[in-house]
């Protein structure tokens, strides 16, 4: 992601940058991110069309995209679930993450966006580098390289911009819940001054996430899912 950052203003068209090594690797909040030889780790950097307060949905269409990919490499669907807001998991742990990070035009919009992926492609992380009550790592482990799965990746996800680019949201915000893992269950999001436990029954136009709780629809922008 660094690297694309840094690439970006000279790039012309929509660039992957697949980084064979890490050493300063980050999740959501820059937290750290484990990245085991063998593992996917790669960054798309490209401009942004459509209103700013629409960039952040395409963490929804790299979600769909990764899962996509993962069927073509050989993934039953069926061991593939998506989490809100940025995960894709693999019979319930955690195989893959999503980061976006924009770059402002110095106008208050957005220049280039980045969005970077990683997967657990052959090793995950050992239990001890992940929050306690978290969705546990786990590994894809049936061979297949980092460049062979950028191949499946990047196709998947150009399709998915263009459907945001000429039809809105709404197709990917539909195909994005109909593999929502825990869908219509109980969870809670965990914000930073406060938890609301509720029961998963939609993302809405926007991608907020919501819940119905005691206290009725609760609307959640950001925070922590824990099943």
């Amino acid at each position: 992601m660094d690297a694309a950052r840094d690439a970006a203003a000279d790039l012309t068209r929509p660039t992957w940058i697949l980084a064979k090594r890490q050493t300063g690797a980050r999740g959501r909040r820059s937290r750290a991110w484990a990245m085991p030889e063998g593992n996917f780790a790669a960054s798309l950097v490209f401009r942004p069309q459509g209103p700013v307060d629409q960039i952040a949905l395409r963490s929804f269409a790299a979600a769909c995209a990764l899962r996509a990919a993962l069927i073509e490499v050989g993934t039953p669907p069926g061991a593939l679930s998506l989490k809100w807001p940025n995960d894709v998991l693999l019979h319930g742990g955690k195989l893959a993450g999503i980061l976006l990070e924009s770059l402002g035009d110095g106008r208050g919009g957005v220049s280039h966006l980045v969005i970077g992926i990683g997967v657990n492609l052959a090793t995950a992380p050992g239990a001890e580098s992940v929050e306690p009550g978290a969705v546990p790592p786990v590994a894809l482990g049936i061979g297949v390289s980092p460049e062979d799965f950028l191949h499946a990746l990047a196709p998947a996800y150009a399709a998915r911009e263009e459907s945001l680019a000429t039809y809105g949201f709404a197709p990917t915000r539909a195909e994005w819940l109909s593999h929502a893992a825990r869908l219509g269950e109980t969870l809670t999001a965990r914000l930073p001054n406060e938890e609301i436990t509720g029961v998963f029954k939609d993302i809405d136009e926007a991608g907020n996430l919501i819940l119905t709780t005691s206290r009725g629809a609760r609307s959640i922008a950001a925070g922590d899912i824990y099943f």
